[in-house]
């Protein structure tokens, strides 16, 4: 007897709820290598993993985790800040009261704005220093060109994501830190003023006016970063980031140095052992191929002996969950310990005394402080050029994944660290012991010490270092290591020396003791 219509819908809905699980995870349970590697191709969200990780990748000393912390404060911050944004009001009249709103009535709204503060924090250190273990390992070298200049676009769009969110809350620290980035915007007026075109030709006021929406940091200047901060700057990260991930696999993975060159000599057996990694029966030692090996060619991948490697869930997947877990935490303890700041509203007619910008841009701040034109806009386009086209310049066959390369390479590190020390705090001791042109020479053009200051004789320093390095060793691998440590050097001294050691007028002094008082 069949059954009826009500049975039928009965039985249906007892279903249901296996059904549906059935419906949107098209893989049974996994437990074996070849179901943890369906499980991964058939995912949306693990298909940015290839099914199987390379032992090396897998080692903390790899990669440190940087890549997988930084994305994870990015994600830490996306949900503080549409937390924030519940409550947050876009307006120079509401916007800091909002902020004490979200501060002190708020339930866990304190906690929930310090995390997101030191989270921004966190991932700009993260990004720094994960770029400088992706340059120090050479993992920027083919095929992975590309993807190097994609990191610095990810590089640049994490400063603007903390510079933009700066001036939210509307008090006299962020407005007075972004009436500085604003100054350096108009800062090609420096030049125009020195040749007398500025009348007709001013792209310094045409830059600072895009910025801002206005001559002046006010409501418009609010609502353009807002936006910036809260959508444009968000979707552009995500594109990127996509991107980002879609070729660190396409490339091959992760840079790594080759198993069998830390296990010469040694078995198959015993190089797996390096990881104390279980052996895969359904993989076969002599199979390096995948399911599209009927097309010719090869990429990077495919050269992989699989016996070297893992199914990327769980392993990989559980270092990533343990990376995400520590970021959180460490956000977290960082927001209870320390509240982000908030000062007085923001008052355009008492300036900031000293004014500073965020931390991340103190160093430009000091060559600004001689001339905001090279040192605000000239040298760090110079730098970021420089950057990109590292990858383009250097094409010695280098094996990815080896830090420094070679002894030689730590060595030159080394020496070019200690160089760039040096001639960092010189730069800083000698105009604040001796002056500089304008004290030595009254009446001298202004365009002698936009060429001639500081913050452009430390770079043609750095590039003379590192041509040095390059004449000695023939190397340019050798030699983009030296230049590279030396800006790295550079922004660690200049970046101390803005903030703790210059007070009011950007004066220099030891101790913020010293400080004049009122």
């Amino acid at each position: 007897m069949s059954k009826s219509g009500i049975a039928i819908i009965t039985e249906n809905l007892r279903s249901l709820p296996r059904n549906f699980r059935d419906s949107i995870v098209r893989h049974d349970r996994p437990e074996s290598d070849r179901s943890r590697s369906q499980a991964v191709f058939s995912n949306l969200f693990l298909h940015i993993h290839a099914t199987r990780t390379h032992i090396r990748s897998l080692r903390p000393s790899a990669t440190f985790g940087l890549g997988i912390a930084s994305i994870s404060l990015f994600i830490i911050l996306l949900v503080t800040g549409v937390l924030l944004m519940v409550y947050y009001k876009p307006s120079i009249g509401l916007a800091y009261e909002s902020m004490k709103d979200i501060h002190f009535v708020v339930p866990s709204g304190r906690l929930v704005r310090n995390v997101h503060r030191w989270s921004a924090h966190l991932m700009v250190i993260a990004v720094i220093l994960h770029m400088c273990r992706v340059f120090y390992t050479a993992s920027y070298k083919p095929p992975r060109e590309f993807n190097w200049v994609i990191g610095m676009g990810l590089f640049i769009i994490t400063l603007a994501l903390s510079f933009t969110g700066y001036l939210l809350p509307w008090d006299q620290l962020a407005y007075w830190a972004i009436t500085i980035g604003a100054n350096i915007a108009a800062s090609p007026r420096e030049l125009t003023d020195a040749v007398g075109i500025t009348q007709s030709f001013d792209p310094g006021g045409l830059s600072k006016e895009l910025l801002l929406g206005a001559s002046e940091v006010g409501q418009d200047a609010l609502t353009r970063f807002y936006l910036l901060h809260v959508m444009v700057l968000p979707l552009a990260m995500g594109a990127l980031v996509g991107v980002h991930f879609w070729r660190i696999r396409k490339d091959g993975g992760i840079g790594r140095p080759d198993i069998n060159q830390t296990a010469a000599g040694k078995g198959v057996d015993d190089a797996r052992s390096l990881r104390n990694l279980p052996s895969s029966p359904e993989l076969s030692p002599t199979k390096s191929y995948g399911l599209m090996c009927v097309v010719d060619g090869k990429t990077p991948a495919t050269d992989l002996d699989p016996v070297d490697t893992v199914p990327s869930w769980p392993y990989l997947m559980r270092a990533e969950v343990v990376i995400f877990m520590a970021c959180v935490l460490v956000s977290i303890v960082l927001g209870m310990l320390m509240d982000a700041p908030l000062k007085e509203l923001a008052n355009p007619s008492v300036p900031e005394n000293p004014a500073k910008a965020p931390w991340y841009f103190l160093g430009l701040q000091e060559m600004v402080s001689y001339s905001a034109f090279m040192g605000g806009l000239i040298i760090p386009a110079i730098v970021v050029l420089g950057l990109g086209l590292i990858p383009y310049i250097d094409r010695e066959p280098n094996p990815p994944g080896v830090y420094f390369s070679s002894r030689g390479g730590k060595r030159v590190a080394v020496r070019s660290a200690v160089f760039g020390i040096v001639a960092a705090v010189l730069a800083v001791a000698v105009p604040v012991n001796f002056g500089w042109l304008r004290n030595w020479f009254p009446d001298i053009s202004q365009i002698w010490i936009i060429i001639f200051n500081p913050g452009s004789l430390l770079t043609a320093a750095y590039a003379g270092w590192s041509i040095r390095t390059l004449q000695t060793t023939q190397s340019t691998r050798l030699s983009a290591i030296a230049l590279f440590t030396c800006f790295v050097a550079g922004f660690l001294i200049t970046t101390y020396v803005g903030m703790n050691l210059r007070g009011p007028n950007w004066d220099f002094y030891w101790s913020s003791a010293q400080w004049p008082t009122h």
